[in-house]
């Protein structure tokens, strides 16, 4: 039996949507393709070790008189690691698909959300509800995000943070996905 008060209800659903927890979810899930990026110790290549010759004791000893000292180096120049080159195109079909997804559930999203304000509903995300006042500036801003989303993954392509180029579409995906959902759901 469901009771009405003046205290708000709280489901779990609707915590997920909180600011503050999509913000601390969205960072918690970039957390791991970043750490991914690191250079891995494996794909080093160090030099040679060569073992020391063995070496009689007198001329071991010669090599500590003060005449045959010299002043020991400070810095050892390293050669930087080369990275491997990129393992795949930008274009490639992965990417193809993400970026038609993200295109999808965004257009979805315009649709979904734009039906919801004619009906006298509100848009609740702050940056979104800037653009709200029409349908071509709600337009502008889902095409915008689309854009945005292939131009910050054409830079993690280009840095070579090839996991992260992929999360971004997936993230955005996720967070399109969530928005029509719960848009349909306050129907």
């Amino acid at each position: 039996m469901l009771t009405f008060t003046n205290v708000l209800r709280k489901s779990w659903f609707s915590a997920i949507l909180q600011p503050r927890t999509a913000i601390l979810l969205g960072v918690l899930a970039l957390c791991r393709p970043a750490l991914s990026q690191e250079i891995s110790a494996a794909l080093l290549q160090p030099s040679p070790i060569q073992p020391e010759a063995i070496q009689p004791a007198a001329i071991r000893l010669a090599a500590i008189q003060p005449a045959a000292m010299e002043p020991a180096t400070m810095v050892i120049p390293v050669q930087p690691a080369t990275l491997p080159e990129a393992s795949h195109r930008f274009w490639d079909r992965e990417n193809s698909f993400l970026f038609a997804a993200s295109a999808t559930f965004n257009a979805a999203d315009f649709i979904v959300t734009r039906d919801n304000l004619r009906g006298g509903g509100r848009e609740l995300n702050p940056v979104t509800r800037m653009f709200s006042g029409s349908t071509t500036g709600l337009a502008v801003n889902f095409a915008g995000e689309t854009a945005g989303v292939v131009a910050l993954s054409y830079f993690f392509h280009k840095t070579g943070h090839h996991k992260l180029e992929r999360a971004v579409s997936m993230l955005n995906i996720g967070s399109s996905a969530a928005a029509v959902t719960f848009d349909l759901a306050q129907r």
